[in-house]
């Protein structure tokens, strides 16, 4: 049995294909969006907790940032007592 015989048949038979075709025009792209819809919201939130992520961690990069100057000073001023306390243990032994 070919392709046109089974319509031929299915034909023959008073199927009527309109209500399934209507049908499906509405079904199919009305389902298609509905995904798409759901897709693209899920998608939104991820991209919405990556920004939220993000700006954390630039906070966190500032606070290492200012936290390290303030280190490096601290280090400056150290370094500066520790070269005048090696001056004075020269000049005295």
């Amino acid at each position: 049995m070919t392709g046109t015989d089974v319509a031929t048949t299915l034909a023959s038979s008073g199927t009527n294909f309109t209500p399934i075709g209507i049908i499906a025009v509405i079904f199919i792209p009305l389902s298609a969006a509905i995904a798409v819809s759901v897709w693209s919201y899920f998608r939104l939130q991820s991209h919405r907790a990556d920004a939220v992520a993000m700006a954390a961690y630039r906070k966190l990069a500032e606070e290492a940032v200012a936290n390290m100057t303030e280190l490096r000073a601290e280090m400056a001023k150290l370094a500066r007592h520790v070269s005048v306390v090696e001056q004075l243990m020269r000049d005295v032994g």
